[in-house]
């Protein structure tokens, strides 16, 4: 017996989620387990395993769509056995059979782009396909140049805007391919992910002859909040919210450059190499739980002090920010923070983010100075009650025993939540990391 495929909730606050790629296409067979498709949340883009075996009879929502949890996205059952079409939810009677869509949903195929019928829609092709989706893309090819194509080649607009599916602007935004020069092959000329594909690896143009027409002034693109970008604007209007203040400290980083001076050459061949955020994370992680006043999370009608320090990194990415967490950092040694922040960051390039590698924060880390950045104030990250700023490890001159000398110094900024920390537990504790950096044996 069949049985449906619906979006899970992978987080607290999750409401929906976007599929961004089907990692099996219908007709294959699935076991409890394998990676089904890669979902975009708010946060993270991630595989989501099958919760049953079988053959996956039929794809419910396309890539580039987004989906609330809950809802069904596909069915897995028998092989053979017939899937009942899904009843509009929109309440107008179904379309005249036979009569074409206006335009393409994210994930559906025509005819005439290698599809059984109008309405089936398209899932992502595996390995395995590859010769299958050469020959689609050719049939493409072959009916895009026999097809009537707009003015220049331009791509198809509609009062204005570049028609295009959500996952061919998504591509197009982190490739940085501008739409207005790809010729769409979907209906009316709607570019879809497969043309800014082609157009990425196609040769530049020729350069325009002298005295040809300027192009017409550029237009405001318009770019919608992705889930995280929503996420992001929802938690800093909280973190306004908070009561903050900050306080500022600067450190000589004298032996702390030793020390990771030292660590380096200690590595061994596929170490990873320790980095001062990695400095940063140990020392703060022992004074933590030195001053838990500062390990604390706000809840309302009371201030839970944390009994370990998992510590939080932030980390940019093409949409936003992500903040990971290195936990328990306080029991171990740098080495073992660079691994395992090494492996994190490389999940993250991957795409391969696990949404418990965001969870159970309780300090952030948030360090600009590889940007050259002297100094900053981070925003709160709520419900946290610190977050610390680290700026660029520069030389300046500096009064030691009566003399002007150049020392490498280091300004950091500490905001706090005013509800869970006064200035002077908060002064305490940077004064501890300040000490840490300036005698990293005192932390180890």
């Amino acid at each position: 017996m069949s049985s449906q495929v619906t979006l899970p909730r992978l987080g607290q606050g999750m409401e929906s989620g976007t599929i961004v790629r089907w990692l099996k296409a219908e007709g294959d067979h699935v076991e409890k387990g394998d990676a089904l498709y890669e979902l975009d949340t708010e946060k993270v883009t991630q595989e989501v395993e099958a919760d049953a075996g079988g053959i996956l009879l039929k794809i419910l929502a396309g890539e580039g769509e987004e989906i609330e949890v809950g809802k069904a996205i596909a069915v897995i059952g028998e092989e053979g056995e017939e899937v009942a079409e899904p009843e509009p939810e929109s309440g107008e009677p179904p379309a005249p059979a036979g009569e074409a869509e206006e335009e393409e949903t994210p994930g559906r195929v025509r005819p005439e782009e290698g599809g059984a019928e109008v309405g089936v829609e398209k899932p992502a092709e595996g390995p395995a396909r590859e010769e299958e989706r050469e020959r689609g893309r050719e049939a493409a090819e072959e009916q895009a140049d026999q097809a009537e194509a707009p003015a220049d080649g331009a791509a198809a607009r509609d009062g204005g805007r570049v028609k295009a599916s959500p996952l061919a602007r998504r591509i197009a935004r982190e490739r940085g391919i501008e739409l207005s020069g790809i010729r769409g092959t979907g209906p009316e000329g709607r570019i879809v992910a497969e043309d800014v594909e082609r157009a990425e690896k196609a040769p530049a143009p020729a350069a325009a002859p002298a005295g040809a027409p300027a192009p017409p002034p550029g237009e405001v693109e318009s770019v919608p909040l992705t889930g995280m970008r929503r996420t992001i604007a929802r938690r800093m209007t909280e973190a306004w919210e908070a009561p903050a203040f900050q306080i500022t400290m600067t450190a000589d980083m004298t032996a702390a450059i030793r020390l990771r001076e030292r660590l380096v050459e200690r590595m061994a061949e596929g170490d990873a190499k320790p980095t001062y955020s990695d400095v940063l994370a140990k020392v703060c992680a022992v004074a933590l739980l030195r001053h838990r006043g500062v390990n604390a999370l706000f809840a309302g009608d009371e201030i839970q002090l944390q009994p370990t320090a998992n510590v939080g990194f932030a980390v940019a990415v093409p949409d936003g920010l992500v903040v990971p967490v290195l936990r328990n950092a306080e029991t171990k040694t740098i080495a073992q923070l660079a691994t395992e922040r090494a492996e994190v960051v490389g999940r993250i390039r991957e795409g391969k983010l696990r949404q418990e590698d965001l969870e159970g924060g309780t300090f952030t880390i948030s360090n600009l100075g590889m940007y050259g950045v002297e100094r900053f104030v981070a925003v709160l990250n709520p419900p946290q009650a610190g977050i610390l700023a680290v700026g660029a490890i520069e030389e300046r001159a500096v009064v030691r025993e009566g003399e002007v000398v150049a020392l490498p110094v280091m300004e950091m900024t500490l905001s706090c939540d005013h509800r869970s920390v006064d200035g002077a537990t908060a002064s305490e504790f940077l004064r501890t990391v300040k000490q840490f950096l300036e005698e990293p044996g005192l932390a180890l």
